[in-house]
């Protein structure tokens, strides 16, 4: 059976109508998660920091651990290095979060400048194939790299505060756009999402 675009469309759009009320709930609780750490931007880019440094450390250890039970498979070396290095930053990020906030600061502008280019083109080809409500997704693209200028225009000084702003402005803005979809999804009929 051939899956084309035009065989999907359809199938899109039933999905996005029926389950508007799923995207509407992860666009609240996006928004809600955005505020907060608008609210106490040096908390939340700590709290940032120490999440990823206990994500990379447990993806590590367990990334060992299977490692070592699969000695004899392909690419050993290369796998117990990665899980080597996972460890190894998820141990720096919570040894020393506030010099992990830095880096992670300059990794999240950089994110944020391919990120804002890569929403403006999702923007412009959900435009032209899906929805009536593509301008949020331009608006989230342009914003994403307005926030990355703003960061790089105020070093070195934005670097205490800048992760957690900037991680609950995405988060606000990526919420927004999860409630106008949904809501839009909602009001019309599946054949026009």
């Amino acid at each position: 059976m051939s899956f084309t675009q035009e065989s999907a469309e359809p199938v899109l759009k039933r999905l996005i109508h029926d389950h508007w009320g799923a995207f509407l709930a992860e666009g609240i609780v996006l928004t809600l998660l955005g505020l907060a750490a608008m609210l106490v931007p040096p908390l939340a880019g700590l709290a940032t920091t120490v999440l990823l440094g206990w994500l990379l450390l447990i993806a590590g250890v367990v990334g060992l651990f299977s490692t070592f039970r699969a000695r004899e498979a392909p690419g050993f070396a290369w796998s117990l290095l990665s899980a080597t290095l996972a460890v190894l930053a998820g141990l720096a990020l919570l040894w020393n979060p506030v010099g992990g906030l830095f880096t992670l600061t300059f990794v999240l502008t950089a994110f944020f400048v391919l990120d804002g280019i890569f929403m403006i083109v999702f923007a412009i080809a959900h435009r032209r194939e899906m929805s009536g409500r593509w301008e949020w997704l331009m608006f989230n693209g342009v914003l994403d790299l307005i926030l990355a200028a703003v960061v790089i225009s105020g070093l070195p000084g934005t670097l205490t505060w800048a992760l957690g702003l900037l991680v609950g402005i995405d988060l606000l803005f990526g919420g927004a756009s999860l409630i106008a979809m949904a809501l839009q999804a909602r009001s019309s009929s599946p054949d026009r999402v």
